[in-house]
């Protein structure tokens, strides 16, 4: 199944001492595989978008998804939005955003791995204190269209 998320209003555009820190720290944000950050974009790019493959499989009637970008227990799978502050070759990760598959509506779910199209999550990145999107994103903060 391909998945893209893409996330717009990151929060180092902004004007303040929020988005200034940011900007100093070098943060970015990157799709999580497995323990590794990967893509990683800088915290005041004006867009960022991944786009990826997860594995999929009916179980005893039920979808689950598995795979290097898929993490948590089955019933309870998720993906991660990874924030941290890059330096030289190391990024030292200090929040992240959790993106859970049970908050996508079943039938795109289902289209998806039935290969109909790609299941998009889009998202703004900046959360209502002026940092980065963090902890779990739900509905309507996250949308989930098949194209």
């Amino acid at each position: 199944m391909l998945i893209r998320i893409e996330g717009t209003d990151l929060p180092g555009r902004r004007t303040g001492a929020e988005a200034d820190l940011l900007r100093l720290r070098n943060v970015h944000v990157g799709m999580q595989r497995k323990a590794e950050v990967v893509d990683r974009m800088p915290a005041d790019a004006r867009e960022a978008a991944w786009q990826f493959e997860v594995a999929s499989r009916e179980v005893d009637g039920l979808l689950d998804v598995g795979g290097p970008w898929v993490h948590g227990r089955p019933g309870a799978r998720f993906l991660y939005l990874s924030w941290g502050s890059v330096t030289e070759d190391r990024f030292e990760m200090f929040r992240r955003a959790k993106l859970l598959f049970g908050d996508i509506p079943g039938n795109l779910l289902r289209a998806g791995h039935k290969g109909a199209g790609v299941l998009v999550g889009r998202l703004r990145l900046t959360d209502a204190e002026g940092g980065p999107v963090c902890a779990r994103v739900r509905p309507p903060d996250i949308g989930w269209t098949l194209e």
